[in-house]
């Protein structure tokens, strides 16, 4: 997919005005997906009441000069009270976006929340119908706060001295339960 906008009077998308941050998505994709319900079909007999745990992590690499690519995977276990596994998804949403006039800091908090915030739409979708076509139950997971998740890891990030601010690779690296 890929999205041009014209900014029409305010100037926005097209970055005329100084200082103006642009941010345009380029094209989403999904980088990979996998499920696996490793203990089917017996799973299916078993009353199903699983525990569902999401763990969902940011990363960006940069493709050159005001182009970012940034993926956001989840990975969702639901687990029965035996401990048996239903199923594992994994998938990897990735997009690219177009980022000017951002300081670096800006940049940072562009990667770790917009872009997520972007992409999360997708990854939900792809989640919920790779475990309906595995034969489970629909499964729609919660809306995620990017900016709380962002503002904690650079919170830990300073804790631990490596609140640098230059670095790209990890700007929006967060995990949550």
């Amino acid at each position: 997919m890929s999205e041009s906008q014209d900014a029409g009077d305010n100037g926005e998308a097209n970055g005329d005005e100084k200082g103006q941050v642009q941010f345009r998505i380029e094209r989403l994709f999904l980088k990979d997906s996998s499920f696996e319900s490793p203990n089917s079909p017996e799973v299916f007999v078993k009353q199903w009441r699983p525990e569902i745990k999401v763990d969902i992590n940011t990363r960006a690499n940069s493709l050159g000069e005001d182009l970012q690519e940034v993926i956001l995977t989840a990975t969702v276990t639901a687990t029965l009270e035996e401990k048996v596994v239903g199923f594992v998804v994994e998938v990897q949403q990735a997009g690219i976006f177009l980022i000017q006039g951002a300081e670096p800091s800006q940049l940072s908090q562009i990667i770790g929340i917009a872009c997520p915030n972007t992409l999360f739409p997708y990854l939900r979708e792809t989640i919920d119908n790779l475990v309906v076509k595995g034969g489970f139950p629909a499964l729609q997971l919660a809306q995620v706060n990017f900016e709380a998740l962002y503002v904690k890891a650079m919170q830990e990030r300073d804790q631990r001295g490596q609140g640098r601010g230059d670095s790209q690779q990890d700007a929006g690296e967060v995990t949550t339960h």
